[in-house]
């Protein structure tokens, strides 16, 4: 099985590939010789990582994000299996934080790839644009915009920062790292607009991942203000999924990671 791995609004491949790596080594292994986890594909997002290409504002929906991630992934597992035609196509399990976990969802209720597993990573978005847990992105994209990178000493003075930094530090200093990340003033458009997007109309198009044969698995972290649990517990009661939950960021990230990997291990062992 092919494991498709999506990271989180301003981050890259790496993000998913550091967390999860040790995770499907580890199942790897317990599978034995010949029965091992399967390629392992990991894209870069519009205006992520290793992607030079920004666009227009319409080029950052959720749908066009997802048929582009789709169709590079179809395209790395097809050159490197010799395989030419989709149908030929190993079932996926894919893996997407936050940003990544709505992407994933739509590739799966679009039939965009033959998805058999999906485990969302602390989800973001829900049913609504622009809901309050992201308000803060496209101020961050606007201050890079209007000022680069030095408009962080203007986003720290918003109520919308010391909001969050109040409540999650950890979560505060998520926010002044889009200010650091490489292109961020070049890629602001990135901020601004995907936060506009909807994961899902409502719980009924939640159930259709269930009602395709998709086995789900969601994973919620506790004072996030960014991911807040509660959206995490309506992505699990929507999917018909198992919910785990990791402590907070701000109990140490090092405790958060170790139980991630945890609930997603046993949870991909189990569903084998």
């Amino acid at each position: 099985m092919t494991v498709l791995l999506l990271h989180g609004l301003g981050n890259d491949r790496n993000q998913p590939l550091e967390l999860f790596s040790p995770v499907l080594a580890a199942l790897g292994e317990r599978a034995g010789a010949g029965g091992g986890a399967g390629p392992i594909v990991a894209i870069d997002v519009r205006a992520h990582g290793s992607s030079p290409i920004v666009g227009e504002p319409g080029d950052f929906a959720l749908a066009r994000l997802a048929a582009e991630v789709a169709a590079a992934a179809r395209d790395e597992v097809t050159e490197a299996s010799g395989f030419a035609e989709a149908a030929e196509l190993a079932p996926f399990t894919v893996i997407g934080i936050s940003m990544g976990a709505a992407i994933g969802l739509r590739i799966a209720l679009d039939g965009l790839l033959p998805v058999e597993r999906a485990v969302f990573v602390r989800p973001a978005f829900g049913d609504r644009s622009l809901p309050d847990n992201l308000r803060a992105f496209p101020v961050i994209g606007q201050r890079l915009l209007e000022s680069g990178p030095e408009g962080v000493a203007e986003f720290v003075e918003t109520s919308l920062y010391r909001l969050i930094e109040h409540e999650s530090p950890a979560g505060g200093r998520g926010l002044l790292a889009q200010f650091a990340a490489p292109f961020a003033e070049e890629r602001a458009m990135r901020l601004v607009e995907i936060p506009r997007n909807r994961a899902f109309r409502d719980d009924a198009e939640l159930a259709g991942v269930s009602a395709r044969g998709t086995r789900s698995l969601v994973v919620g972290a506790r004072r996030d203000p960014v991911h807040p649990f509660a959206l995490a517990e309506r992505w699990a009661g929507g999917l018909g999924a198992t919910l785990e939950t990791a402590p907070a960021r701000d109990d140490g990230l090092a405790a958060q990671t170790a139980v991630v990997r945890d609930a997603v291990g046993r949870w991909l062992d189990a569903t084998a």
